[in-house]
C-alpha cells in the first residue's frame, strides 16, 4: 500500500517542501507520496480526522494552520507546546502526534552549516511574529546567554522579551529603528530576520533591516526569508565580512527531522538540499 504524506496551507502553491521529501523518499525507495493540499481554515478539522487512514503517515503544516490543528491532534509534543504552534502531524496506528520541527531544524542549520552553539552566546531577533516565536524558544532552550529583540510595534517585541525572561533569558525589547539596531547588532553573534524584509514579492523586497556598517564581521547573520536565496541583507552581511546563512538551510533540516519520525529512517540530507536549492534556483530565486 502507497502511503501518503504531505503539506497543508491556505494558500500552498509556493510550497517546495514536496519537492525535496518526495526526492528523500525515491532515494530510499520508500513506497510513499508527498503532496501540498490547499486547505481552508474551516475544513482544518475535517482534513486532519482523515489523517487517522491507514495509509497516511502524517503532514507538514504551514500558515496559517500550525495553530489550528492542535485542538484535533491527541497529543502534542514539548517543543510544539512551547511554540505555542505545530508543524509535523504524525499518524501511529489513528493516533495522531504533533510536532513542531522549526526550533530543532533552525538549531541543527545553524550548528551544521556554520559550527553555531546558542550556549552562552547573544542574539539579536528581528522581528516578533509567529517565527520569533519559534527561533527564540529554540535559542532559549539551546542556552543562550541573552536576547535582544527588534520589532516595529515596540509592544510585541516587549512580549517576545517577557516570553524570554519567564525561561531564565536576559532579554531587552527594541524599536526596529536604526540607532536602536547598531547598538544591538554591535555586540551581537547571532543576528537572526524573522520579518518579511527582502523577500520576493513581499512589501519590501528590496530592503534590509541592517546595513553593512551595522553588522559585526565576527557575528553569523541568519535570514529565515529564503526566496531569494540571497536577501539584501545577506547581501550586506556580506559585505560586513560576516557569515551567512539563508533561510533554505532551515526549511530543509526541519523537513528532515518530520521525514525521520514519520519514516523512521535517518534523511538523505544532501539529497534533499541539493534539491531544493535546485528547485529555487530553477524558479529564479
Amino acid at each position: 500500500m502507497t502511503q501518503r504524506l504531505g503539506i497543508i496551507g491556505y494558500p500552498i502553491g509556493h510550497s517546495i517542501s514536496p519537492i525535496f521529501q518526495q526526492a528523500a523518499l525515491d532515494h530510499l525507495g520508500i513506497d510513499a507520496t508527498y503532496e501540498k493540499w490547499e486547505v481552508t481554515p474551516e475544513g482544518v478539522g475535517d482534513f486532519v480526522a482523515g489523517l487517522r487512514a491507514p495509509d497516511s503517515l502524517g503532514i507538514n503544516i504551514t500558515v496559517p494552520h500550525k495553530q489550528a490543528v492542535i485542538p484535533f491532534l491527541d497529543e502534542v509534543d514539548e517543543w510544539a507546546t512551547a511554540a505555542g504552534a505545530v508543524n509535523t502531524i504524525v499518524n501511529r496506528n489513528g493516533r495522531l502526534t504533533g510536532h513542531n520541527t522549526d526550533g530543532p531544524g533552525f538549531l541543527r542549520a545553524l550548528l551544521v552549516e556554520t559550527g553555531y552553539s546558542p550556549t552562552g552566546t547573544r542574539a539579536l531577533i528581528l522581528g516578533a511574529g509567529g517565527a520569533a516565536r519559534g527561533i527564540l524558544m529554540a535559542l532559549a532552550r539551546g542556552g543562550v546567554d541573552s536576547l535582544v529583540i527588534a520589532n516595529r510595534t515596540l509592544e510585541r517585541a516587549e512580549t517576545l522579551a517577557k516570553l524570554a525572561k519567564d525561561n531564565g533569558i536576559k532579554a531587552d525589547s527594541i524599536p526596529l529603528s536604526e540607532d536602536a539596531l547598531t547598538q544591538a547588532a554591535a555586540s551581537a553573534n547571532l543576528i537572526v530576520n524573522c520579518t518579511t524584509i527582502g523577500m520576493s514579492h513581499g512589501p519590501d523586497e528590496h530592503g534590509s533591516p541592517l546595513s553593512a556598517a551595522q553588522i559585526p564581521a565576527s557575528a553569523i547573520v541568519n535570514d529565515l526569508v529564503y526566496n531569494p536565496l540571497e536577501t539584501p541583507l545577506l547581501r550586506e552581511a556580506t559585505a560586513a565580512g560576516a557569515t551567512t546563512l539563508g533561510g533554505l538551510h532551515m526549511l530543509v533540516y526541519q523537513g528532515v527531522l518530520s521525514f525521520q519520525m514519520w519514516t523512521g529512517q535517518d534523511a538523505p540530507v544532501e539529497v534533499m538540499s541539493k534539491a531544493a536549492f535546485a528547485e529555487m534556483t530553477a524558479r529564479g530565486a
